[in-house]
């Protein structure tokens, strides 16, 4: 099977990285877009800080801050059409995976005149917007990753749109920016990114670049679950959080993730549970399916995080996300069927069919 490694996005990473690189916002554009949520990048200093280098860089810039958590398709629209009536030449993307992976695909439809029928199906021309990225969450990895996933009201879950145009051209990683970010956010997240990495290790495309990419970014977040679990989290510790997020990012942006992300949609859009949460609830119960048939697989990954079960490891996980949402029978075999129909659901060395869905999502929250 070919295997391969790619990523483009050129990352920048330390305390005040964006005022320390003005010149690198010169080059996307003379009118940017700029792509964030309605409150945190103004209330964690990101937003006064790109505002800040662009004035200095003499760059104009006009402002969608419309994206609502797990956005839909008729919000990249709208943020489409106000990218065209403002003629921007580029777009920043600031916040967590809702804004940039709104604005992957408000750039897409900015630039090209896609269907609804055809949004999903990675057939798009060439045409798109250069970007930069910076994440004020340490979750979705989407700085470095050419994905962006959308709430699909149609089939009634979440649904990714892919392709290699929608790489940012440069990702700011820098840890202030989430120093007062909530502990239930913190977590969640840092569930998210884990469960990137670990996905990544387990599915068909992964490889020993991102096999060792997904190592060590186990190994930063996993060094942060004593400080999770007490809520006192150190910049230094955000900053591996956040670099944990990133490779995890390059992880999946090269092999995907699996059924766990399929299953978890279902909670996300169904129940509001946040997308990380939603992983962190199912991520065991799928790796002791995946034990089943490679154990040596299932055994290297808890010994990276220090632990030699995967009870051990559900143990921490329930420690850090507190009480489980209880699904009734109906609901996991309703789930299991839409998870069933997703792509990601055949992503793993081993593809779980509709009973194996079914028996992982009952061990998981069955009531």
């Amino acid at each position: 099977m070919k295997q391969q490694y790619y990523m483009p996005t050129r990352v920048i990473m330390g305390k005040d990285c964006i005022k320390s690189n003005p010149e690198i916002f010169l080059e996307i554009g003379r009118k940017i877009l700029i792509v964030t949520g309605a409150k945190s990048a103004k209330n964690n200093g990101s937003l006064d800080d790109i505002l800040s280098v662009l004035s200095s860089n003499g760059q104009a810039w006009t402002i969608f801050d419309r994206v609502t958590p797990n956005p839909s398709i008729a919000c990249v629209k709208e943020g489409a059409a106000f990218a065209q009536k403002e003629k921007v030449d580029s777009i920043i993307a600031i916040g967590g995976g809702s804004p940039m992976d709104a604005a992957k695909a408000i750039n897409l439809l900015a630039c090209q005149d896609i269907s609804d029928e055809n949004l999903f199906s990675g057939k798009y021309g060439t045409e798109i917007l250069p970007m930069i990225f910076v994440p004020t969450t340490a979750g979705t990895g989407s700085e470095v990753t050419s994905y962006s996933v959308l709430t699909n009201d149609r089939a009634q879950t979440k649904t990714s749109l892919g392709s290699p145009i929608l790489f940012p051209k440069y990702a700011f990683l820098d840890a202030k920016y989430m120093k007062d970010m909530p502990l239930d956010i913190t977590i969640n997240t840092a569930i998210d990114a884990l469960s990137h990495s670990i996905e990544g290790m387990i599915t068909k495309r992964a490889n020993p670049i991102t096999n060792s990419i997904a190592a060590e970014s186990i190994r930063r977040i996993s060094s942060c679950f004593e400080a999770l679990k007490s809520g006192d989290l150190s910049l230094e510790q955000r900053f591996e959080l956040l670099y944990g997020s990133t490779l995890a990012g390059m992880v999946i942006a090269n092999t995907g993730t699996t059924a766990v992300h399929s299953m978890g949609y279902s909670l996300t859009y169904f129940h509001n549970v946040d997308h990380g949460r939603a992983n962190g609830l199912i991520l065991a119960a799928f790796m002791s399916y995946i034990n089943k048939y490679d154990s040596r697989l299932i055994t290297s990954i808890l010994s990276i995080m220090g632990f030699k079960t995967i009870q051990e490891f559900k143990d921490t996980l329930d420690i850090l996300l507190g009480e489980r949402r209880a699904l009734s029978r109906e609901e996991v075999e309703r789930y299991a069927a839409i998870a069933a129909k997703s792509r990601n659901a055949s992503n793993s060395i081993v593809i779980p069919d509709m009973e194996d869905l079914v028996g992982i999502l009952s061990e998981a929250l069955l009531r």
